[in-house]
């Protein structure tokens, strides 16, 4: 019985801390901040390979057809967040090319569509 109440006073301070990290990390990632810039810059270079062709994917896209829409026209409605971007790649529809997207992969191209998104 001894060892036992040994063994959790040892764990316990251990558990806490790694309870408050990751309630700490959580909160960071809540917070609204901006996405990591590996990030998007891996989600532009997915973008360039895999959506160009019928996307505008860069920051500039004036005069340029709507359908299908450009990246910033598309990060700017009102209904979009990364959440529904990561949805929307991994959900296949049949206007667009079957993509395997992975999960990574679509935080990557999120992350990169909401960075054009205009304050």
């Amino acid at each position: 019985m001894l060892n036992q109440h040994l063994v959790w006073r040892r764990a316990l301070p251990i558990v806490v801390i790694a309870m408050a990290a990751l309630f700490l990390l959580r909160l960071h990632q809540a917070n609204g901040a901006g996405q990591p810039s590996e990030s998007i810059t891996a989600g532009h270079r997915l973008a360039e390979a895999w959506c160009m062709e019928c996307h505008v994917v860069g920051p500039i896209a004036t005069g340029v057809k709507k359908v299908p829409p450009d990246f910033i026209a598309i990060a700017n409605r009102p209904s979009t967040t990364t959440l529904w971007l990561k949805v929307f790649l991994k959900t296949s529809h049949p206007t667009m090319p079957n993509i395997i997207v992975g999960p990574s992969e679509a935080d990557d191209l999120a992350n990169y569509i909401m960075s054009l998104k205009r304050d």
